[in-house]
C-alpha cells in the first residue's frame, strides 16, 4: 500500500506511531486537487487526526480545520491558523464560551441548542466585531452501505445526531448559514455520491434558504478504490443545481490513509494451545476499534491467518501462525491470528499499517500503559520523534 520501502530504524522505542510525510504530501496533493477542480472548501477533522507537527505539510492544501469541542477549536485556531468550524451534539455554558473564541462557524445539533446559544453568538458578535457564520446539523436519513453498521452510522435509528426531518420548519431560516449533513465512514466513493445526490433530491427547499452545505465527513477520497472523478462529476451536478451555495467537505481519516504505522515490539511468546506473541502496544488502549470487530489492522510481512488457509497458494509463502496480544490485563486485548512468512522471535519489531486515523487521537493509559512516541519518517529518511510521553503524563490525567 506504500510506495516507499519501510526502512524505519529496527532500534527505535515502541511502541510508536510513526507518520510517513512523503505518503502525507501525497494524500494532500490529491486533497488540493478536488478542492481547486470542484470548487469546494476542504477542512481536516481533527477528531480522526490532529498531530500539530504534521500541519505545516498539510495548511496549503486546506481551507482549514474541524472541531468537536473548545479543546479542539482552540487547537485548530492556534496551530492550524486557519478557519474553524465547531459542532457538537450538545455544548455546555462554559464550553461555548471558549468555543466562541475560536470558531467562524458553529454548527448546533437541535431546535433547542439553536435557541439557547443563537443570543449569546450575536451578542459575542456585537461585542467583538466578529461574524460567525450559524450551522445547523440535519439528520438527512441517508443510509450507505460503506458506513459499516449501526455503531458508525450517524443517520441509525434513534440517532442522537441531527435535527429530523419532521423540526426542519420550525427552524428560524433567517439566522442560519449552513446546513450540516454528515452521514458517512470510510465511505467509497459511492457513499459520497449517493449521499450528494440524496441531499439535492429531498431536501432543496432547505437548500436554497442557506449560502453553505457540508457534506461532513467519512469520504475516504484517498483509498486506492475511491474514484475521485465521479466525485467531481457529483460535485459538479450539484453546484450547477445550487450555484449560490458553498459547499463543504470535512474528510479527516480520507486525508491520512496509508500514511503511517504503529511500531511494537515482540516481548515474550507465550504458549496455551496456540503461540501467543506479546506486544509492547495494546488493542484496548492503543487501537480500539479492533476490539469491536470494524477494524482489522494490516501488518507488514503477515496476512490474515484465515485467509492464508484458506488459499492454497497462500499457505505455503505464510506458514507461521500466532494470536497477538496486548499487554494489559484485559482478556480480550488480543488480535484473532495472524499469519507471517516467517517464525517471529523476541525483540522483532511489528510494523501496524494504516493507523494514522482514529487511532492515536482515542489512546488511553489503561493499566498504566505508556502511551506511544509521536514520530515523523521524514523524505530523507530521518526518524524524528516529536512527542515522547512519560509518568507525568500518566499521573496528570489521574491527578
Amino acid at each position: 500500500m506504500y510506495d516507499r520501502q519501510l526502512k524505519i530504524p529496527s532500534n527505535i522505542r515502541t511502541p510508536a506511531f510513526i507518520l510517513d510525510v512523503a505518503a502525507l504530501k501525497k494524500n494532500m496533493g490529491l486533497a488540493a486537487r478536488v478542492r481547486h477542480e470542484a470548487g469546494i472548501t476542504m477542512l481536516l477533522a481533527t477528531k480522526s487526526f490532529a498531530m500539530p507537527a504534521a500541519f505545516p505539510f498539510m495548511r496549503d492544501a486546506l481551507d482549514g480545520t474541524t472541531a468537536s469541542g473548545a479543546f479542539e477549536a482552540r487547537l485548530g485556531a492556534e496551530d492550524f491558523g486557519k478557519d474553524v468550524h465547531t459542532y457538537a451534539p450538545a455544548f455546555s455554558d462554559d464550553e461555548f464560551d471558549e468555543v466562541l473564541n475560536f470558531s467562524h462557524t458553529i454548527y448546533f445539533n437541535s431546535p433547542t441548542q439553536l435557541e439557547k446559544f443563537l443570543p449569546r453568538m450575536r451578542a459575542y458578535e456585537k461585542k467583538w466585531g466578529k461574524k460567525i457564520c450559524v450551522g445547523v446539523r440535519v439528520n438527512p436519513g441517508y443510509a450507505s452501505a460503506t458506513v459499516g453498521g449501526d455503531l458508525y452510522n450517524p443517520c441509525a435509528p434513534n440517532s442522537r445526531f441531527g435535527v429530523t426531518r419532521g423540526q426542519l420548519d420550525a427552524l428560524p431560516w433567517q439566522d442560519i448559514d449552513t446546513l450540516h449533513v454528515h452521514a458517512l465512514c470510510e465511505a467509497q466513493y459511492e457513499g459520497s455520491v449517493g449521499l450528494i445526490r440524496h441531499v439535492a433530491q429531498h431536501f432543496a427547499p432547505y437548500l436554497q434558504r442557506v449560502k453553505a452545505i457540508n457534506f461532513g465527513g467519512g469520504h475516504f477520497i484517498n483509498h486506492p478504490t475511491y474514484d475521485v472523478a465521479v466525485l467531481m462529476g457529483a460535485l459538479k451536478i450539484f453546484k450547477q443545481q445550487f450555484p449560490h451555495l458553498q459547499v463543504v467537505m470535512e474528510p479527516g481519516g480520507g486525508l491520512v490513509v496509508n500514511t503511517g504505522w504503529l511500531a511494537t515490539r515482540v516481548l515474550d511468546v507465550h504458549e496455551n494451545g496456540q503461540k501467543i506473541m506479546l506486544l509492547d502496544c495494546s488493542p484496548t488502549c492503543h487501537f480500539m476499534d479492533a476490539l469491536n470487530g470494524s477494524f482489522r489492522p494490516r501488518i507488514v510481512g503477515a496476512i490474515d491467518a484465515a485467509t492464508a488457509e484458506a488459499d492454497d497458494t497462500l499457505r505455503g509463502k505464510f506458514p507461521r501462525h500466532y494470536i497477538l496480544g496486548g499487554k494489559t490485563c484485559m482478556t480480550g486485548d488480543v488480535l484473532a491470528p495472524y499469519a507471517f512468512s516467517r517464525p517471529l522471535q523476541v525483540g522483532d519489531v511489528l510494523f501496524l499499517e494504516d493507523m494514522m486515523h482514529y487511532n492515536f487521537v482515542q489512546t488511553t493509559t489503561f493499566n498504566g500503559t505508556p502511551l506511544p512516541d509521536l514520530a515523523l519518517w521524514h523524505e530523507d529518511g530521518r526518524y524524528e520523534v516529536v512527542k515522547r510521553f512519560g509518568y507525568d503524563d500518566f499521573k496528570r490525567r489521574l491527578a
